[in-house]
């Protein structure tokens, strides 16, 4: 399987401090590859290199084998990466059905954006007229989720889409996330804690102080090592 999207040897620093030790990782389109790790390890940093919103010392970022190593992260949208980041990204103070709205930037209209959003996720829908700000946390990753896919993203990087939600709405999420892999978008997922995504995972990788320690399908020995490769993530 060919990669769609991919870093090679990517060297990352914060403040001086290398922080990435030459990262390597492709996704290839349809496919589901999880980033794990403890905190600390380098996985936020990797996903902003591959949005181009943090700069790589050194190392290439291929997108359908074009080389974009350096692009601004608005030219990296335009060309099909979409970023939904932890804290999922959606503006508070407005209404869901504005949140939807803004992104009539793409071309699209609002309706058609409605329509895609709402059959996706109906809760949204019964929630249009609400503040997002008074939305649970998974409607709210919901609605984040719905914004990025207005894009409609060649790849999708997500960061800690599991944070602060209950086992159950984390397992409807990833369920969506499956289905859009299907649709043929190549998706990187960030995740500290492995339970929450190997269930819907084609590949895992392993990062450890920067390295990426191990990289193989789910259930090629993967998940007896994690808690070898770091202590304090449930398995």
């Amino acid at each position: 399987m060919s990669a769609l999207f991919e870093l090679r040897d990517v060297r990352a620093a914060h403040e001086r401090i290398t922080v990435l030790h030459g990262v390597s990782l492709a996704v290839a389109a349809g496919e589901v590859v999880a980033l794990l790790g403890p905190n600390g390890a380098g996985k936020t940093t990797t996903l902003h290199v591959a949005a181009g919103v943090h700069p790589a010392e050194s190392g290439r970022l291929l997108l359908g084998g074009r080389d974009l190593t350096g692009a601004r992260p608005r030219d990296l949208a335009r060309a099909g990466v979409c970023l939904i980041p932890e804290g999922r990204g959606v503006f508070p103070n407005l209404s869901v059905r504005d949140n939807l709205l803004m992104m009539t930037f793409t071309g699209r209209t609002r309706a058609e954006i409605e329509e895609v959003a709402f059959a996706r996720f109906p809760v949204l829908a019964r929630r249009a007229g609400q503040t997002a700000g008074t939305l649970s946390g998974g409607e709210q990753q919901m609605l984040a989720l719905a914004r990025g896919l207005a894009t409609d993203p060649a790849v999708l990087l997500l960061d800690e889409l599991s944070m602060g939600l209950a086992p159950l709405v984390v397992g409807r999420l990833y369920e969506q996330v499956a289905e859009i892999a299907r649709q043929g978008v190549a998706v990187l997922v960030v995740e500290q804690f492995a339970a929450a995504v190997l269930g819907i995972a084609d590949r895992a990788a392993v990062l450890v102080r920067g390295r990426i320690e191990r990289q193989g399908h789910p259930d090629d020995g993967l998940r007896a090592e994690l808690s070898a490769l770091y202590l304090g993530s449930p398995t």
